[in-house]
């Protein structure tokens, strides 16, 4: 199929520029001996799951359910964090995953015996690590390794509250006081490992600052640990990112604690490796000149009123920069359903496409059906240049999410 074959809405994944990420956190892996997980939250598009699984060592989930697609499409090290696990949930995850980290003294106290129970049962008869050949799964089953997520209360953020889990009063990581009056004599001997996530689209100078406040404050729970996470908000595959000093931080962690780092990029692993695709349906004027398109910023690309985002658009420019300029907004009844303001050098007509730039990541996995919207087909831009349309959705997807 070519390009302008495409139905629209569509998201299309370009296959060269995410091999280019891909080899990018590859070479991390391979210089520093760091291990680099997909955190699925921000790009779930599992059919690629083989293709990113042959760069870096895995995935990372918020819950069950991402737990159980990285398990069961990319099958290689699988690890979880949620700020609470249900009962039930956790019967599964231990299943699932390699790490569990808890939110809470309290979570680890309600679900551990769980995790234990689940190691022991994998054990030989002479006590030895098990290999258990009974796996509903394609990996063989693993014991657990329990870890408990941090709050360093280090912002290095500015604005976006919402995306920052140190932000005042967040209820996300254990905060010092917590841990000092919780684990007085140190952690528990189950607990093999520390996390913590704070950045959001940051670089590398921002992670080393926040890990010195964080080993400055906690220095004294590294005793016993196998590992630590570094979270994710790395913006490593992002041109211009400080990867040297990623990679120091990386060896002065792995020299002086001899522990195993795990980073946790989502962002970074589709970075401007995604396109939305979409049909300007009518232009209306009321004060200026509205493009209505069957793309939606509140269906299919939520982080441009969330936090508010303004997305690359292919051939766009600031409003009044060039002699035509729109606002760009959708099919929905929302008033506020308004993408933005760009400008044109040409007329812009109707049936016209417009391609918006960098939409594989936060896009696909917030995407919504209000108003009964389509939901964009998702497609892979081959690196010969063909596309390969790879899931079209249908009146069937909208209706039976509903009763």
């Amino acid at each position: 199929m070519k390009w302008d074959e495409l139905s629209t809405p569509c998201y299309v994944v370009d296959e060269k520029k995410l091999k280019e990420n891909l080899t990018i956190l590859q070479d991390l892996e391979r210089e520093t001996g760091c291990h680099v997980l997909l955190a699925q939250k921000a790009f779930s598009m599992f059919s690629l799951y083989p293709l990113i699984g042959s760069y870096i060592s895995g995935t990372t989930a918020s819950g069950l359910y991402e737990a159980r697609l990285g398990y069961e499409e990319m099958g290689k090290e699988n690890h979880v964090f949620a700020p609470a696990y249900k009962d039930a949930d956790m019967k599964e995850l231990v299943t699932l995953c390699d790490h569990i980290v808890f939110n809470s003294p309290a979570q680890y106290r309600k679900h551990h015996d769980v995790i234990r129970a689940y190691n022991e049962s994998l054990r030989d008869e002479k006590g030895e690590n098990p290999i258990c050949k009974e796996s509903l799964h394609r990996r063989e089953r693993r014991p657990v390794s329990i870890g408990l997520r941090i709050n360093p209360e280090y912002s290095t953020q500015e604005g976006h509250a919402i995306y920052d889990p140190c932000a005042p009063g967040s209820r996300l990581g254990i905060p010092l006081a917590t841990m000092k009056r919780e684990f007085p004599n140190g952690l528990p001997e189950d607990v093999e490992g520390l996390h913590f996530h704070t950045l959001c689209e940051q670089d590398a100078p921002d992670l080393v600052s926040t890990f010195h406040a964080f080993e400055e404050k906690f220095k004294e729970y590294f005793t016993n640990i196998k590992w630590l996470n570094l979270g994710g908000g790395h913006h490593i595959t992002k041109p211009g990112y400080q990867l040297f000093e990623l990679k120091k931080l990386i060896a002065y962690i792995r020299d002086t604690y001899a522990v195993e780092v795990y980073l946790e990029p989502g962002e970074a692993i589709a970075l401007n490796a995604g396109y939305l695709v979409t049909e300007v349906q009518d232009i209306v004027s009321n004060g200026m000149d509205t493009l209505i398109l069957d793309a939606s910023a509140a269906c299919h690309m939520p982080d441009v009123l969330e936090m508010p985002y303004r997305p690359p658009l292919q051939g766009g420019f600031l409003a009044g920069e060039k002699k035509y300029t729109y606002r760009l907004s959708s099919l929905t009844c929302l008033a506020g359903d308004v993408i933005g303001d760009y400008s044109f050098e040409k007329k812009i007509g109707i049936g016209e496409r417009l391609v918006f730039e960098d939409m594989a990541i936060y896009s696909m996995v917030k995407n919504n059906t209000f108003n009964g919207m389509p939901l964009p087909g998702i497609a892979l831009l081959r690196e010969d240049g063909e596309v390969e349309m790879r899931r079209e959705f249908g009146y069937l997807d909208f209706k039976e999410r509903l009763s």
